[in-house]
């Protein structure tokens, strides 16, 4: 079955295809947490792949690395990469079980997948300040800010994906902005303006976009705070060597038994 065409990819090509290069601050902080993470595995990889929209980002830091653009059908041979990364593209994927399956193909036994994506906790302020200005100004709502994915929903995606020893986790990124218009256009100069298929074609009403900043909530200095989080997911290809979970009743000890054995323990200490 299709899954929904929630994403216009034409529409998102245009929008990655104006967006400015001093924008695109998200995707040079992917670069500089993919690359301390691979600095913690104790692993040398000599055949990356990277999935990205914006390729010179990450021109020149995996050295041979192919880089090749999130297109709905990757273009990675499988097998063919003992480390595979999506970086920051995963959220605008109308199937991203299907992305996370492709990944998983391209990569040898043991191999390592590690993507990053928004996730959900991304613009909440400016979703609720647009989505209140909307109604009071129409009375309605269309599609302007576009879903995107939980930590823990994400995670278990890894695993229906065929990856082992799944983790999902994320950080925060807060940024300032002098209000919401300008992080509006800040959006737009990032490529992440809304590609949504459902989006209305007609411009937003200058009223909506006012009102809404007048309902962001502004701190102290007058400023407003954007919130992105960035989910990072990481999982290996499967291999014999790999850590496996136990065969239910295969336990050496019961759970009760152990149980009882602390409680005799705490016992013993307390006299």
């Amino acid at each position: 079955m299709t899954p929904p065409q929630l994403v216009d990819r034409p529409a998102l090509a245009r929008n990655r295809r104006r967006a400015r290069p001093d924008a695109l601050f998200l995707h040079d902080e992917a670069v500089t947490e993919v690359q301390e993470r691979l600095a913690a595995v104790n692993r040398q990889f000599t055949k990356p792949a990277i999935v990205t929209p914006f390729a010179e980002i990450w021109a020149g830091v995996l050295p041979d690395a192919k880089i090749v653009p999130d297109d709905e059908m990757l273009n990675l041979v499988p097998g063919a990469h003992d480390l595979v990364i999506h970086a920051m593209a995963l959220h605008w994927a109308n199937d991203p079980v299907g992305q996370l399956v492709q990944c998983r193909r391209a990569l040898s036994p043991d191999g390592l997948f590690i993507g990053l994506t928004l996730g959900g906790q991304t613009l909440v302020a400016l979703r609720a300040a647009l989505a209140e200005a909307e109604v009071a100004q129409t009375g309605g709502l269309s599609p302007r800010v576009l879903p995107m994915g939980e930590i823990r929903d994400l995670g278990a995606l890894l695993q229906r994906a065929g990856l082992n020893l799944p983790v999902a986790d994320s950080f925060a990124r807060r940024v300032s902005y002098r209000d919401a218009l300008h992080l509006m256009a800040d959006l737009r100069a990032m490529g992440e303006a809304n590609a949504m298929t459902e989006r209305s074609r007609r411009f937003t009403r200058q009223g909506i976009l006012l009102d809404a900043a007048q309902r962001y909530e502004t701190g102290a200095d007058g400023r407003i705070e954007a919130q992105f989080e960035v989910i990072c997911l990481t999982g290996w290809s499967p291999h014999d060597s790999q850590q496996k979970p136990l065969r239910p009743g295969s336990a050496v000890q019961r759970l009760e038994d152990a149980l009882n054995a602390a409680r005799t323990g705490a016992t013993k200490n307390d006299s």
